[in-house]
């Protein structure tokens, strides 16, 4: 029986944003760019009935899959394979790092709409400096919306509604990548949009050195908080006080109309610096 025919016999439920991979193609994919050795150890973040499941389980040491749903844990229990550890569960409410010892690779195929939420989970923001899921992953590999895709691996060279915050909590702590598009046929029930899947090379250290993270953290989201303002207002509609915003405009060599959208990750790391200096 093919992927499509199996899925049919599932009530999928659109509250939890389910789709099931039904092309083996693209299971194949997902495989072959996890690079699973024997030795390995992988937590599947929302495996639905268990497509990716019955693949993982083949060249992994253990796979620990973490379900919400309880019709599909049923199917799950199905497999019955002696490396396969199903828990039940909200990943948001999960804490990766207590569930095995040593490091561990994430395959991960999620409801579109809490994409953020989970990428922040996994990596914790820019001035989570000591995230505990973080420092046990090694790599991710996740299915999103293409849409979401582009804004992850986008920079300040992109179209202006791709560049933004998803794309600075993606990059700074991982190296990112689009390696497979992927159409609306390859899920049942098909989805309204086309998806990609992306890989995320966890770093041990942040992308840039700053001496106040969270002062980084507060830059970003007021450089990106009115797509049609200028950096300059940005920075004053969130507080910060008009001496400080020109004096720091001008240490960088930046000009004060220019749109946070058009500053790297590396030349908002400076304007923070220089905003926290001139305090």
């Amino acid at each position: 029986m093919n992927y499509f025919e199996r899925a049919k016999f599932f009530r999928t439920k659109k509250r939890l944003g389910q789709n099931f991979l039904i092309n083996g193609e693209i299971i194949q994919t997902i495989i072959d760019n996890s690079n699973i050795s024997p030795e390995d150890t992988v937590v599947e973040i929302g495996p639905g009935v268990g497509f990716v499941t019955e693949q993982l389980i083949k060249y992994a040491k253990k796979v620990i899959a973490v379900e919400l749903d309880e019709e599909a844990i049923v199917e799950l229990k199905k497999l019955n394979a002696d490396n396969l550890e199903i828990i039940h569960a909200d990943i948001l409410k999960t804490d990766l790092s207590s569930l095995c010892n040593g490091p561990i690779k994430v395959v991960a195929n999620i409801p579109y709409y809490i994409t953020s939420p989970i990428i922040a989970h996994l990596l914790g923001e820019v001035d989570d400096l000591d995230n505990k899921n973080r420092n046990k992953i090694t790599d991710i590999i996740l299915m999103v919306q293409e849409e979401v895709a582009r804004r992850m691996v986008a920079n300040e060279n992109s179209p202006a509604k791709q560049y933004g915050l998803l794309t600075i909590l993606s990059q700074f702590w991982a190296d990112v990548e689009i390696f497979k598009l992927v159409g609306r046929r390859s899920f049942y029930p098909a989805p309204k949009v086309n998806s990609a899947l992306v890989k995320l090379k966890v770093r041990k250290e942040p992308l840039l050195k700053l001496s106040d993270y969270k002062h980084f953290r507060k830059t970003v989201k007021a450089a990106f908080s009115q797509r049609r303002k200028t950096l300059k207002n940005c920075l004053l509609n969130n507080g910060f006080s008009k001496d400080i915003v020109q004096k720091a405009l001008l240490k960088i060599g930046v000009d004060e109309n220019i749109r946070g959208e058009k500053l790297s990750i590396s030349k908002l790391g400076e304007l923070s610096e220089a905003l926290n200096e001139a305090n």
